[in-house]
Order: C-alpha cells, then sequence, then structure tokens
C-alpha cells in the first residue's frame, strides 16, 4: 500500500515539539488528513533493579494528566547522544545510581497515532550509589518496588506509564 504526503502544513512550533497537519493521498486514491507531534529528540528509559531484587521508580508531576505518576527513570537524549549513555546518564541524575550492567529490550513507539518519538528500554543492575543532580525545574521521589508488587500496581491503576508498564512486563517475562 502507498500513502503520498500532499501537502503539508506546519502549524505549531515550541520548545520540544512541533505540530504538522499533512494531506495525504490513501491507497484508494482518496485525501485524508493526519495530525503529527514531531518530537525533536528522542528518550531512553531503564528498568534498573537494585542489589535487593527492588525496581527502582520515579514519581513525578505530570502537567498533561495533572497528576504525580510513577515510572522507571527516562529522559530526553543530548544531541548526538547514543541512547545507552543516555540512559546511564539519566539513572545517575534521577535515582542517584550507577548502572555496572545495561541490556537492551527494545525500541519502543509510546503514541503510534501522532508522535515521532522513539523511547530506547533497558534493563539496568549491578548498580552503585553515585550522588543526584536532579535538573533544576524536576521534583523527583524515588521508590523502590519488588517486581510482584509493581506487576499488582499496573493491574490496580497505580502504574500508568506506557513504557514503565511494557519494561515491568518485558522484565517479568525475561527474568522470571
Amino acid at each position: 500500500m502507498s500513502y503520498e504526503v500532499l501537502e503539508s502544513k506546519l502549524t505549531y512550533e515550541g520548545k520540544i515539539v512541533k505540530v504538522t497537519v499533512d494531506k495525504l493521498q490513501m491507497p484508494d486514491g482518496k485525501a485524508a488528513y493526519r495530525e503529527t507531534v514531531i518530537r525533536g529528540k528522542n528518550a531512553a528509559a531503564a528498568l534498573a533493579v537494585d542489589a535487593e531484587g527492588k525496581i527502582i521508580f520515579v514519581r513525578q508531576y505530570r502537567h498533561a494528566f495533572k497528576e504525580m505518576l510513577l515510572e522507571i527513570p527516562a529522559g530526553v537524549l543530548e544531541e548526538g547522544e547514543e541512547p545507552g549513555e543516555g540512559i546511564k546518564r539519566e539513572l545517575a541524575e534521577e535515582t542517584g545510581n550507577l548502572a555496572g550492567n545495561m541490556e537492551f529490550i527494545c525500541e519502543l513507539y509510546p503514541t503510534v497515532g501522532y508522535c515521532t518519538e522513539k523511547i530506547f528500554l533497558y534493563f539496568a543492575s549491578d548498580l552503585t550509589p553515585c550522588p543526584c543532580c536532579f535538573d533544576e525545574d524536576e521534583f523527583i521521589e524515588v521508590e523502590r518496588y519488588t517486581p510482584e508488587e509493581a506487576l499488582e500496581m499496573i493491574y490496580k491503576g497505580e502504574i500508568k506509564d506506557a513504557k514503565t508498564v511494557a519494561a515491568i512486563f518485558a522484565y517479568m517475562t525475561r527474568h522470571k
């Protein structure tokens, strides 16, 4: 099947994202419109497991939902930064832990209906403490739960973040 972009109009450009409205020619020859949020940078995330077998989470405010959400550590990659290096940096900044071992899980498209963002997921282990250094506009609470507690939190609706849910299911499948 072929889809051809006939027109593309930039409707918004902000600090983090751009929004376009594209006119497409569909496989049946008709035209349709699609909105796309173009994320300028991708992200990386890690399900980090401490020496006691607990998963390290961060709880932080997410304005789109106006909630404090429980998530695995993650962050936007800096220009030219490899995903594995980016998540090592974010893990240290957000949780105060250096990862001695990183295992790639997958490349994840969290919102395929309208956004170009990619998140590279990892497992992190062999952790050693280091100083936290949150961004000046980040207010993060670090929490730890067993994999079983985390799974139960998904089923109770206490963990809603897609990357976190995917990483927990991947961990339970691969490491149990």
